[in-house]
């Protein structure tokens, strides 16, 4: 049977928040864009997350089908994601609450995102005698074993943390077949409730646009060599690799100066807290400040419009579980230069929409990015294969599957009653 009501719990970012900026990234595109397709399929979906500011409504209403639950657990501001945990008591007390005022089976399943939420969520699960859907996003044995230099690593409270959820789970939704071979070889999880489903990209907003177009309404040359970095900047995401490999670039063919553009659409996130002018810095230090620009968060329409307007999409990290910026900049059409890590060597098809790049030398870099901007009729062919790998992805399609994740862990929670 299919689920009527799902619990939806995303505790330390909410998905009414503006992507780039904060914690805020491809989760928060996940469980909304998800949340709304389940919607449109009949199933109602309420999303808890914690309140940040006094002045947010306890209740709001994304669209038909979509609730926002704000609930209120330590102060709204102030608090990083590293101390969380010392809030999980408070939030699960109000997460039960809300369900002990609606009739009994209310809720049919819990899908809880990321670690902090899972410990919720299986909480709730227990109580409600309902299955536990869990989706890792990110998982800390995974980031500390590809730490960018001098980044923090995951600390063992959330090592710990994870295990707890994966053992509780009824079922583990991961993004791509590594993330899934990463659950079961890392945290032993049972093989049997690990299920693949790739996000999706909405092809209504992120589709080709026109260059020129697009160019023109962002007031950039129409004949400029443009570079997007787009996301969160912090070390994990490595924009300072990007603007490195511009300066090498640079230094081996300066005639390229005069149309060459780097844009960074984002704001400062996570460990790039501690040091949010330090991009800039290297950028001054290095004496791009005339070739690099720096925008700040935008929303998805817009940002669709920057995908359609650059030349290359550079994603450089050192870890992405999944890579909706490489997903959503190729359903524009616009090839991907990616480092190959994580879900990015599923999502970028080496030389069909983009380039895959091993390692994170600012040199080697440099010399991939020229192979694409240099090479007209390779880049028109990774632009079309781009735009045709992308049609492949739909968040209908991702809805669907995880619907049907919903019902066998059901099953399977009634067979063991019985």
């Amino acid at each position: 049977m299919t689920p009527e009501r799902v619990a939806m719990i995303s505790l330390h970012t909410s998905p009414l928040d503006q992507p780039g900026t904060g914690d805020a990234g491809g989760m928060n595109v996940y469980v909304v864009e998800l949340a709304r397709r389940l919607a449109a399929a009949g199933v109602e979906v309420d999303v808890f997350t914690r309140a940040t500011r006094s002045s947010l409504p306890p209740v709001v209403e994304v669209v038909d089908g979509v609730t926002v639950r704000h609930v209120v657990a330590g102060p709204f501001e102030g608090l990083t994601k590293a101390e969380l945990p010392a809030q999980l008591c408070a939030f699960a007390r109000e997460v039960l609450r809300t369900e002990a005022a609606e009739p009994r089976g209310y809720y049919s399943a819990v899908h809880s995102h990321y670690w902090l939420s899972g410990q919720v969520g299986a909480l709730a699960r227990d109580r409600w005698g309902v299955p536990l859907v869990h989706s890792m996003h990110t998982m800390a044995r995974v980031k500390n074993e590809s730490l960018a230099a001098g980044d923090t690593p995951e600390p063992e409270v959330r090592v710990i943390g994870e295990q707890q959820v994966v053992d509780a789970a009824d079922a583990l939704i991961a993004n791509t077949d590594l993330e899934a071979k990463q659950l079961i070889n890392l945290y032993d999880a049972d093989p049997t409730r690990v299920e693949v489903i790739h996000p999706g990209v909405d092809l209504d907003v992120f589709a080709p646009r026109g260059r020129a177009a697009s160019r023109a309404a962002l007031g950039l040359p129409a004949d400029a060599d443009i570079l997007l970095f787009a996301g969160r900047i912090q070390p994990l995401k490595a924009p300072d690799v990007l603007v490195k490999a511009v300066a090498v670039l640079l230094a081996r063919r300066p005639e390229l100066r005069a149309r060459l553009q780097l844009v960074v659409v984002g704001g400062p996130s996570g460990s790039g807290l501690d040091r949010p002018e330090s991009l800039a810095a290297l950028v001054r230090e290095l004496g791009l400040a005339d070739v690099v620009r720096f925008v700040p968060p935008v929303s998805q329409r817009e940002l669709a419009r920057w995908y359609s307007a650059a030349s290359v999409v550079a994603v450089p990290s050192y870890n992405e579980s999944f890579g909706l910026v490489a997903a959503e900049a190729q359903a524009c059409g616009t090839p991907v230069v990616a480092a190959a890590v994580g879900g990015l060597t599923t999502v970028v098809q080496h030389d069909r929409t983009g380039l895959l790049v091993e390692g994170h030398d600012p040199a080697v870099w440099a010399e991939q990015l020229a192979a694409v901007l240099g090479d007209r009729p390779r880049w028109e062919r990774l632009a079309a294969g781009a735009a045709a790998a992308a049609r492949e992805l739909s968040w209908e399609a991702t809805a669907e599957a995880t619907l049907g994740v919903y019902r066998r862990a059901r099953g399977a929670m009634r067979e063991s009653e019985l």
